[in-house]
């Protein structure tokens, strides 16, 4: 007896038969996947784009204070200007920051929160436009430290010297190491220690200056005072005047600055 199929047979079994054919490729598939090796071959590596060197916006507030410098900028009279996070941002208009920049045409163009590539974004979005700074200081990173290999916050200190450089080519940049962090030596440090040295060969004697005054900050055990840092991040008035002090010599010479005589007594 003789079987005979449907016009609903013949595309039930076309379909089953489809299905099959699916299944089949699917497991070769899989098998070739299985025996393909799980690492790379050697001497082949595969570096992916750090954060830190991809310049970000952020929104809100520090938008605002975006625009704020923005408009500073195209005042122009800029002979030194300031630029990192909330521990630049915290210069304020202090009496230190009058004693010692107040009549050196400085702007501060801080933001509390920014990382590397907030930095580098607003660079490249007009708030150094117009201007030409006898001095540039940078001290950015440490909002980094806590994410970020120590590579990778040095690569996005260097991309923001670099782009400084191009874009400001008469402006001498005081790039100062990484304030440390944390009330005794740790981790976080130790990584900071590694960028640092990493962002020193940065200094190339003449239009970038590197400077280390971290050991100022800390006591001779490694202990940072809350006379100089209340939250061991932020500084106080005592922690500005050594910020100052300290850099006071080198950011002189940058900025070709006349020594006055001393003061009588």
């Amino acid at each position: 007896m003789k079987m005979r199929l449907t016009r609903g047979s013949w595309f039930t079994f076309s379909v089953i038969a489809t299905l099959i054919a699916v299944l089949a490729l699917a497991g070769d598939a899989w098998a070739a996947a299985k025996r393909a090796p799980t690492t790379q071959p050697a001497g082949v590596t595969t570096k992916v784009a750090s954060s830190t060197t991809q310049p970000s916006p952020k929104s809100g507030g520090w938008m605002t204070k975006h625009e704020k410098y923005l408009a500073r900028a195209k005042e122009g009279n800029i002979d030194l200007l300031f630029l990192g996070d909330s521990i630049t941002e915290g210069w304020g208009n202090n009496e230190v920051w009058k004693k010692y920049y107040g009549e050196l045409k400085a702007a501060n163009f801080g933001i509390s929160g920014d990382q590397t590539q907030n930095v580098l974004w607003r660079l490249l979005n007009g708030e150094i436009d117009g201007i030409s700074p006898k001095a540039a200081v940078l001290m950015i990173g440490t909002n980094n430290s806590g994410g970020s290999t120590a590579e990778q916050v040095a690569d996005g200190v260097t991309a923001i010297v670099k782009t400084l450089r191009e874009k400001l080519p008469n402006t001498k940049v005081l790039l100062l190491a990484i304030f440390p962090r944390g009330e005794k030596p740790n981790p976080q440090r130790e990584k900071i220690q590694k960028a640092n040295e990493t962002i020193a060969k940065l200094d190339d004697g003449k239009m970038v200056r590197y400077l280390d005054i971290g050991p100022k900050f800390v006591d001779k055990d490694g202990v940072i005072s809350k006379e100089v840092m209340p939250d061991f991040l932020h500084l106080s008035k005592k922690g500005y005047e050594i910020w100052a002090e300290s850099t006071q010599p080198l950011l002189a010479e940058l900025m070709e600055l006349k020594k006055e005589p001393p003061k009588e007594k």
